[in-house]
């Protein structure tokens, strides 16, 4: 596949046909990855497939814990997480509204959802990120921490383009990084790794081709952050 074509048509997929994914083919898109970016060429990223029914079942149960509360801060009008959020307000939010969520999640309208079979998805990835490999330079700021992601997250999303050359479709999901400490628990991972998020793949029920996405003047100034629309005729 052209790599214009693969960027503008790999979005986020989670709904696939029950066709196995041989672990060879897994295998052939780890391989590609392997080759992201990172800090330092550090590669600070380790990855856990996981096969186990049980494992898998133990993933989901704590993946919907966090989905709920997702779930019940959106219906109150925020973005779910969001580090300007009123903290209050979330938590009041998921007291009033998780249970709720979760209830028609597992008995619902929304029965056979991604979070709820989430341990039948075909491939489950669990990406973890070795702190001592980060370069956090955004470290000791006063605000949310993001930069040391830099050495991580270009592998996860190397691991979707990877796939959808491979004819599989997938979705890298943070969800469970809420109870990251069950997780870390469930998986045996020391202390120095931290869980980056989970990578789903599967052959697509339906295969991405169009995605809208903002134009480039709508996000891109010249000079300072209020310039000129970068592109705009």
């Amino acid at each position: 596949m052209d790599l214009v074509e693969a960027l503008r048509t790999t979005g986020a997929v989670r709904e696939f046909t029950d066709r196995p994914v041989p672990d060879e083919v897994v295998e052939r898109v780890l391989e590609s990855a392997r080759f992201a970016p990172s800090g330092g060429n550090r590669q600070g990223w380790r990855v856990v497939v996981l096969q186990d029914p049980d494992v898998r079942r133990r993933l989901r149960e704590i993946y919907q814990d966090g989905w709920y509360d997702y779930l019940a801060i959106a219906s109150a009008g925020m973005v779910a997480f969001a580090p300007l959020n009123d903290r209050d307000a979330e938590s009041e939010a998921v007291a009033r509204g998780a249970a709720d969520q979760r209830a028609r999640g597992e008995a619902g309208a929304e029965r056979g959802g991604f979070a709820e079979n989430l341990d039948r998805m075909p491939v489950v990835l669990v990406v973890l990120a070795d702190l001592r490999a980060l370069a956090a330079v955004d470290r000791d700021l006063p605000r949310y921490t993001f930069a040391g992601g830099a050495s991580v997250y270009p592998f996860a999303w190397s691991v979707l383009l990877a796939a959808r050359a491979e004819g599989l479709a997938g979705v890298l999901t943070t969800v469970a990084v809420r109870h990251e400490a069950e997780v870390k628990e469930l998986l045996r991972v020391p202390a120095e790794l931290a869980v980056a998020g989970v990578l789903v793949l599967g052959y697509p029920v339906r295969q991405p081709t169009r995605l809208r996405r903002r134009p480039v003047p709508e996000f891109t100034t010249v000079d300072r952050f209020d310039g000129p629309a970068f592109g705009a005729s």
